[in-house]
């Protein structure tokens, strides 16, 4: 094509046709290159497409990235990113604009540290040190925890706050180290290597957990938790860990040789105190389940009481049934008597009648011998029958005085009525200046209440 142009002489050809064949010769020549450049005067039309300019210091060129190839980009370019781009160099012929039509894009920085991590992650997991099987166990119940993190940082009031409030037993200490730079990974080594000497000298309080935490950030800011030195220690490191390294979207080579991973810098102190807050979560369902058993034997005795209650007599309903059954024991003594000297008679007018008809006086003593001994047995039986029903009619009036509220009164005891004729049971039910009336033993007086205790 290149030769074609250069033949071309004289011919007069149009600005279509020559912008056509530049447009074939670039594509041709200047297929899939990679550019590194600044983003400037981005615009996103509806369609979806992006157009904006990428330059530097030396120059700057057109670019177009449509709708099918951004859709799959993982960050949202905006103008003065660093990016680089692929794509093939091409010219948009109706205006003769030189353009590069872009394929991918990712952030030069990033697109560099990504590499860097992916193979740093690669190396490591081949030698073993992702493997879950050597990964170390929490301890259920920490009671010292060191937190390695920035004192200046959020992180670490973030958690202590979390640790206090979940775990209030636990102690927390904070072993200070730079969390972001050149130095942070040197640090955080070291401060792995002090809660070890810290261990050997104070045993009876040694660290059993150790939380790794900073906020979260750019790649560049977490770079420092990719650092292949710090993975090693880490791995060789005696105690078990748990990472808590930027935002849940955020990976680093700490999360992955950590023996737990933790989304948040919270997250890795709800992590280390899971166990008490489900203890104190427990505590509160056999609290509340206490509350509930002990609520309902309340309402079962306060109902069996009521029950019982209502079927309890009172002293009068009784002192009524006890005089009417008097009464009936009195009518049936009197009817039996009357039955008694009835058939007594009949007797006597019986024998009267055979000693008239008797002849002899021999006969006659026999009837009234037989009389005799029949008023005796007559006698004898009313006055067993008069003592047993005395004897029963003393039991029920000694059972009547002892039930009585009236032999409690005699005994020293008085009842306090207010002015309805309710009987007080407690000085909240009155008031000073209530007229109230005291029945005694004997008699009783109205008084007012000047005074309440």
């Amino acid at each position: 094509m290149s030769a074609d142009i250069v033949n071309q002489g004289d011919e007069i050809i149009s600005v279509g046709q020559l912008n056509q064949q530049a447009k074939t010769l670039l594509e041709n020549q200047f297929r899939g290159v990679s550019v590194i450049g600044e983003i400037s005067n981005m615009a996103r039309p509806s369609s979806g497409h992006i157009y904006f300019t990428l330059k530097d210091e030396d120059g700057a060129i057109r670019c177009a990235m449509f709708r099918n190839q951004n859709l799959r980009l993982n960050f949202e370019p905006q103008n003065g990113d660093q990016c680089i781009l692929k794509g093939q160099v091409s010219l948009y012929a109706p205006r003769g604009d030189y353009q590069l039509i872009v394929s991918s894009m990712q952030p030069a920085g990033a697109g560099n540290l990504m590499h860097q991590f992916e193979e740093l992650k690669k190396k490591l997991d081949a030698e073993g040190l992702f493997a879950q099987e050597i990964k170390k166990q929490l301890p259920k119940q920490p009671k010292h925890i060191g937190v390695i993190t920035s004192e200046s940082t959020a992180a670490f009031q973030d958690i202590l706050t979390t640790i206090q409030r979940r775990a209030p037993v636990s102690q927390v200490s904070l072993i200070p180290a730079t969390v972001q730079g050149d130095t942070a990974p040197k640090t955080l080594i070291e401060a792995l290597q002090s809660t070890l000497n810290y261990n050997n000298l104070n045993p009876d309080n040694a660290f059993d957990v150790i939380l790794i935490c900073r906020g979260g950030g750019s790649i560049e800011d977490l770079w420092a938790f990719n650092n292949e030195s710090l993975a090693r220690e880490i791995f060789d490191f005696p105690l078990p860990i748990i990472s808590g390294v930027g935002h849940e979207i955020d990976f680093t080579i700490v999360d992955f040789v950590a023996d737990l991973r933790a989304p948040t810098p919270t997250a890795a102190a709800e992590l280390v105190t899971e166990y008490y807050f489900q203890l104190n979560d427990r505590l509160e369902e056999w609290k509340a389940s206490l509350g509930y058993l002990v609520q309902s034997r309340l309402t079962e005795k306060s109902q069996t009481l009521l029950f019982k209650s209502q079927n309890l007599k009172s002293p009068l309903t009784m002192l009524k049934e006890q005089s009417q059954s008097l009464d009936n024991i009195e009518m049936r003594l009197a009817n039996t008597v009357q039955g008694i000297i009835s058939n007594a008679k009949q007797n006597f007018q019986l024998a009267t009648s055979k000693i008239y008809q008797s002849s002899t006086l021999q006969r006659f003593e026999n009837y009234e011998d037989r009389i005799k001994t029949n008023l005796r047995s007559l006698n004898f039986q009313m006055k067993n029958l008069i003592d047993k029903k005395k004897l029963m009619l003393e039991s029920i009036t000694t059972n009547l005085n002892a039930i009585s509220p009236l032999a409690v009164l005699d005994r020293g005891y008085a009842i306090v009525m207010n002015e309805n004729g309710q009987a007080l049971k407690s000085s909240k039910d009155i008031k000073v200046g209530d007229t109230v009336t005291t029945r005694l033993g004997d008699g009783g007086f109205t008084s007012n209440v000047s005074k309440k205790d």
